[in-house]
């Protein structure tokens, strides 16, 4: 053993030792969150990763950052052979991967063409950042700073293998060994380097050194910088939702009367997966760039929600961890989060959707919101009258109950309590009972299964708010107590398959239902309508009147269950129609701001959500803006009526327009 593989070994074991006390801390600190079964699926799991992470499925979402970000981590997934061949000179110098044989091509070609594609990745990742100025990657200066050492730092590890690379070739007389390819290296080498020269041995040592040191300094500077996860991230892919449910929000349990807090007040009321979040965060700036409260002038910022969730961690943790009293007198919310971030939220998991690693933001946002309504009673004065309404009347209007029903009248249909035997339950949601607008998307509906011969029956004044907007602003107690009193009345006429217009009670009863026993098969309207069309059930016209049609994907039928074929297919089965897609569509569409109890809020902040999605349907010279969500309907009604456009343009539901083009 020479000094070089002395100094080496002092120098690994410490940088190996450094970096396990920093992963060790952190894994300590998760366990002071909330435990959590997220070890189910393993299947599910695994091809997650190798889609997502491997694959860069979310990243490619957006193509220009998406290939950087492709290059850079593929060229240090295939670089990792050459760290590992530097590491195993230091305890044995002469050592290479030549006996791998052909595996060796491969190795060394992929690493002098991804050393191309990775310089020019960071470099470009620089234009991007400090000269093309990038809206979402202009942070603080500690994200800056942050950057700037994170990109050198890549920089170096790449320049300096190139270096050992081309000086060894000349160390060699230019002569490549057996199985070893290395173009790029190949041409550089006699350029830059005379045949064994002293010069080139000694910038050998030199370039070995410099990536060595420099591989250490990056993995030990990682667990205090925001590109942490580079180890994180493959465990919070991992551990991320699973099912076709995976947006559910997850139920208290209010029987356990050893619970003394509901929600999230601070971080040891957050379970560990989304302290993981906090700390897998890359700070993209993806999740706010796509959030429509931040896009409008909001407080809101997903990335500083679970950005403080780690600074709150970091902070905190090590006091719970050491039993100190000492704890400092501050809370996740109200000192790290507001109340007027958490209000401004929509729930329509655009931030979940765009991250690319799986960080679920609105979890943790409900959570502290069940903070705020079940444990400190802070919330908007506006949502008193709501709760109140949902307790006595069933509806967050104020209603009576006993009107539920009245939209029927004159259409001939029957409810549970007059014939249980049907095929399908019609459930009409509070919109589609009271809201005298979207009473007519009811009867519409209505009539248009009644023409395909669809036995159905509706609850009537059995009906009650199926607890979507309650839990969603928090109040879990009275969701749970609605959802409840309702799957009582469902299991009681043995219903299996239930069909709603409303996106809203859609995700309620298929995907929430269940976790109290409700597990009922559902389906949308524009699912059914799809399905009537498809098998000539329905007949329409042939003479339709030519129009243009834009469509606004309601969220919680869209990233919250996949549906953006049926209404789609259901407009362009018309004749005549010409459906035209607004610039933000499908799973890229833009809330109208109405989700998460945000219909029964007013906007005090910024500009108006709806107004800013009214404003891209109308640029598309629509003359028809069509919905599938009775929320979205009065919203984008609300847009068209700001921007005095009510003459030109009108909003119908799926539902309104298939009925008025049958035969």
């Amino acid at each position: 053993m020479d000094i070089r593989n002395f100094v080496f070994i002092i120098l690994f074991f410490l940088a190996f030792g450094f970096l396990y006390k920093n992963l060790k801390k952190t894994f300590s600190y998760l366990k002071t969150g909330k435990p959590e079964n997220r070890f189910d699926s393993v299947k599910e799991r695994l091809l997650n990763v190798v889609k997502i992470v491997f694959g860069q499925s979310k990243l490619l979402r957006d193509p220009i950052a998406g290939v950087i970000h492709l290059f850079i981590f593929w060229g240090f997934v295939l670089f990792l052979f050459a760290v590992l061949e530097s590491i195993i000179q230091g305890f044995y110098s002469p050592f290479n991967f030549e006996f791998l044989g052909i595996i060796y091509s491969f190795i060394t070609v992929t690493q002098d063409v991804f050393g191309v594609l990775v310089l020019l990745s960071v470099l470009y990742a620089l234009y991007r950042r400090f000269i093309q100025k990038v809206e979402r990657l202009q942070g603080d200066k500690a994200e800056k700073k942050d950057a700037i050492i994170v990109l050198t730092l890549i920089l170096l590890v790449v320049v300096s293998m190139f270096g050992q690379n081309t000086a060894g070739l000349a160390n060699h007389n230019f002569i490549l060994s057996n199985f070893e390819f290395r173009p790029l290296s190949e041409i550089l080498s006699p350029i830059f380097f005379e045949a064994n020269s002293y010069s080139a041995g000694i910038l050998f040592e030199v370039f070995w050194w410099v990536h060595i040191i420099t591989i250490f300094t990056f993995m030990n500077y990682l667990p205090y910088s925001k590109h942490y996860h580079v180890f994180t991230s493959i465990p919070n892919v991992y551990f991320g939702k699973t099912g076709n449910n995976k947006y559910a929000l997850k139920p208290i349990d209010l029987e356990d009367e050893n619970i003394e807090q509901f929600g999230a007040a601070d971080i040891e009321h957050l379970t560990w997966k989304q302290m993981l979040d906090g700390f897998s965060c890359t700070e993209c700036g993806r999740c706010t760039d796509a959030c429509p409260a931040s896009n409008t002038g909001k407080l809101l910022s997903p990335k500083k929600i679970i950005e403080n969730i780690r600074k709150r961690t970091e902070e905190k943790a090590p006091f719970i961890l050491s039993n100190s009293d000492e704890t400092p007198q501050k809370t996740l919310v109200h000192d790290y989060i507001t109340q007027e971030e958490l209000w401004a939220c929509t729930t329509c998991m655009a931030c979940v959707q765009e991250c690319p690693i799986t960080i679920e933001h609105v979890d943790a946002i409900i959570d502290m919101r069940r903070d705020l309504s079940l444990m400190e009673a802070s919330f908007p004065p506006e949502l008193n009258n709501v709760f109140k309404n949902m307790e006595t009347n069933f509806t967050p209007w104020a209603f009576n109950h006993q009107d539920r029903a009245q939209w029927a009248e004159g259409l001939n249909i029957k409810t549970m309590s007059e014939d249980p035997e049907c095929e399908y339950l019609f459930w009409v949601g509070c919109a589609g009972s009271y809201d005298a607008r979207y009473q007519k998307v009811s009867k519409a509906f209505a009539q248009i299964m009644q023409k395909a011969g669809i036995d159905f029956r509706i609850l009537g004044t059995e009906e009650k708010c199926n607890g979507d907007t309650a839990r969603r602003l928090g109040n879990e107690y009275l969701a749970q107590t609605l959802m409840k009193e309702n799957i009582a009345t469902l299991n009681s006429y043995k219903i299996k398959k239930i069909v709603t217009g409303c996106p809203h009670c859609y995700n309620s009863i298929k995907n929430e239902f269940p976790q109290f026993g409700g597990e009922y098969e559902v389906f949308h309207h524009t699912e059914m309508i799809e399905d009537l069309l498809k098998n000539n059930k329905l007949q329409l016209i042939n003479d339709s009147k030519p129009s243009k049609v834009t469509f606004h994907d309601s969220c919680y039928l869209g990233r919250y269950n996949q549906i953006y074929d049926a209404p789609r297919n259901a407009l362009e089965s018309i004749e005549g129609l010409n459906l035209i897609e607004m610039e933000r569509n499908k799973d890229r569409g833009f809330c109208c701001g109405a989700g998460g109890g945000r219909m029964f809020l007013e906007e005090t902040e910024g500009t108006r959500i709806n107004e800013n999605r009214t404003n891209e349907a109308l640029k598309t010279g629509a003359d028809t803006i069509a919905s599938s969500c009775p929320f979205c309907m009065t919203m984008m009604s609300d847009g068209v009526k700001s921007f005095e456009k009510t003459d030109d343009v009108v909003v119908k539901d799926i539902a309104e327009i298939i009925l008025e083009n049958l035969k």
